[in-house]
Order: structure tokens, then sequence, then C-alpha cells
């Protein structure tokens, strides 16, 4: 005999990891000021400085991990601003080939 399981129909599923509070519905603006790396296998990562623009982390100056071309100066729209990439250890900069 199998065992049936009870569903209560007020109780909706919630995330596991609380990311529903991250994530916002709107992209803020934050400028790239200083290029510190590059990350990742193949170093197709850049690791840069930011400072968000708007928002309730204004002024605030975070590193974050970037896929594809940039340079100082360029906007990012971030979808959240509480996570900030951890930092480069080693001395290379150009990924794990060179």
């Amino acid at each position: 005999m199998a065992k049936t399981q009870k569903t209560n129909p007020q109780q909706t599923q919630k995330s596991s990891k609380g990311s529903d509070k991250i994530l916002t519905a709107e992209a803020v603006p934050a400028i790239v000021q200083e290029l510190i790396g590059r990350t990742g296998f193949r170093g197709e990562i850049s690791q840069v400085k930011c400072l968000v623009q708007s928002g309730r982390d204004e002024g605030r100056s975070m590193r974050r991990n970037v896929r594809g071309a940039v340079r100082i100066g360029d906007t990012l729209m971030l979808r959240e601003t509480e996570i900030e990439a951890r930092r480069i250890k080693s001395k290379v900069t150009k990924g794990a080939y060179t």
C-alpha cells in the first residue's frame, strides 16, 4: 500500500537559498573603474572594480566578474549588488595556459 502525500493549497514553494530576496525587478547601473585581471579556465572572464551608481548600494565600489569585452568607463547593468566576486589569488592573469 503506497502512502499518499497531503498537500496544503495555501502553502507556496519557496527557494531554499533565499535568492528571491537578492534579485530585484530592475537592473542597477555601475561604472567600471579598474581592470583587475583575467580569470576562468582559459582567461575568458575579466575581473573589474566598479562603482554602483544608483539603488540601495549607491556609491559602493565592488569587484565583479564580467564575460566579454569591457573597458574602463563602461557601464554594467547589475541585477544584484549584494554578492561580490572573490579576489584573484594567483599571479597568473591570463588563465591557466600562460
